[in-house]
């Protein structure tokens, strides 16, 4: 009888199998047209935005006490838009319509998201672009996209509330510029098709449609495209049953938690630092419609499920990402009453990248006593370099094992 194989010998020949074909993303205008009011005779202006991954994160659901579990939890990964956000999924609606209708130029204002994919997106259609943002409230990653883009940046003193305030007045006097900011009814239309891949995800792995959908809340527009897509889709005999939507804020930014506009918000989760949402009245009514709740975590619950996704999950998403996870934790674990544990499994969107705003994650590291491992090599490599002998001797002698 032959023993086990050897890992780093080759074991017996296998019978070679011819690799599929490898093809491009085709970008959610080209995979959802049917559904998207999309000018017939539009060109889809497209980075291969869409198709985001739904990662099955198991080690996050043990997290959950054993009696309070979904069967399933999954991250919605839209960090792996083009641009790194879900943006890109209004963003080529937007850019797409307006270049059909002979616009020139586009103008939004932006917490950093919505700058970067309109810059993006703006280039690719050789369109002027133009940006307000609320001057040191918008991660550096996100400006520097939109800077590499070519696009024009206006800080403007106050929040994005006052920014977004300032370009509704400019486009009220200058029609030719195209506002898309998630006032643009063509944005939500895009983001709806997330909420598809959602139900066509878990409907490809055969899971029970019965699920709950935790996202991060801002201005309320993302909330409301989601219930926009399932609704879509229930209508069209494709979905049983609607998932119940969660809406998560930060507690320094939460009018639809508190009741009431936020005047001066505050959060380092700066994609949800808003207090007076747009789609405020729309989200909280896709909130009741399906049987969900909104509810306020702590910056500290923020940072935390940021750092328990990237350390349990291998997942590394944004503060506000984040926000969606600490929702599910604080729900789950009892610090809030209302959790009924759904029949179905849990799926948490984690809307932008966590390379999009670095410097928040490594400032936490380091407050939280020395999880954050050596960061302080990142800021003095030379200072702490070793001989490569030296490296050698040192991994030699350090134990590994699971975390």
């Amino acid at each position: 009888m032959s023993g086990p194989t050897h890992p780093n010998r080759p074991g017996p020949p296998r019978q070679a199998v011819e690799p599929g074909p490898v093809l491009p993303r085709q970008g959610i205008i080209a995979r959802y047209r049917d559904w998207l009011p999309v000018p017939p005779e539009a060109e889809p202006l497209t980075l291969g935005e869409g198709d985001t991954p739904l990662i099955r994160a198991d080690r996050l659901l043990e997290e959950l006490p054993r009696d309070r579990r979904p069967p399933a939890v999954f991250l919605k990964f839209e960090g792996a838009n083009p641009t790194g956000s879900f943006k890109d999924r209004g963003m080529t609606m937007a850019l797409t319509c307006a270049r059909a209708r002979g616009a020139q130029a586009v103008i939004c204002a932006s917490t950093g998201n919505t700058a970067a994919a309109a810059a993006a997106y703006a280039a690719r259609a050789g369109m002027d672009c133009w940006l307000v943002l609320p001057a040191g409230g918008v991660a550096a990653g996100k400006v520097g996209q939109a800077v590499a883009c070519g696009a024009r940046i206006l800080p403007v003193r106050g929040s994005f509330d006052d920014a977004l305030a300032a370009v509704r007045q400019v486009v009220a006097e200058r029609p030719e510029l195209v506002l898309v900011n998630s006032l643009n009814p063509d944005r939500l239309e895009g983001q709806k098709t997330a909420a598809f891949e959602v139900v066509d995800q878990l409907a490809a792995i055969g899971l029970d449609e019965r699920a709950a959908v935790f996202l991060p809340v801002g201005n309320g527009g993302n909330i409301t495209a989601y219930h926009m897509g399932f609704r879509a889709y229930a209508a069209a005999g494709r979905l049983g049953r609607v998932p119940r939507l969660y809406g998560v804020q930060a507690e320094g930014a939460a009018p639809l938690v508190r009741g009431r506009p936020v005047d001066r918000p505050q959060t380092l989760a700066s994609a949800i630092r808003i207090g007076r949402p747009v789609y405020g009245e729309k989200a909280l009514a896709a909130v009741r419609d399906t049987g969900g709740r909104v509810l306020a975590v702590s910056d500290e619950e923020i940072l935390a499920a940021q750092r328990l996704l990237a350390r349990l999950e291998g997942v590394f998403a944004e503060p506000a990402s984040a926000a969606s996870v600490a929702g599910l934790l604080k729900l789950a674990r009892g610090d809030e009453p209302g959790w009924e544990v759904p029949e179905g499994p849990v799926v948490c969107v984690l809307t932008g990248h966590g390379l999009k705003d670095v410097d928040t994650a490594l400032r936490a590291a380091r407050a939280s006593g020395g999880e954050g491992g050596d960061l302080e090599a990142l800021e003095a490599l030379e200072a702490r370099a070793l001989d490569p002998e030296a490296v050698v001797q040192h991994l030699l002698a350090t134990p590994a094992g699971g975390r």
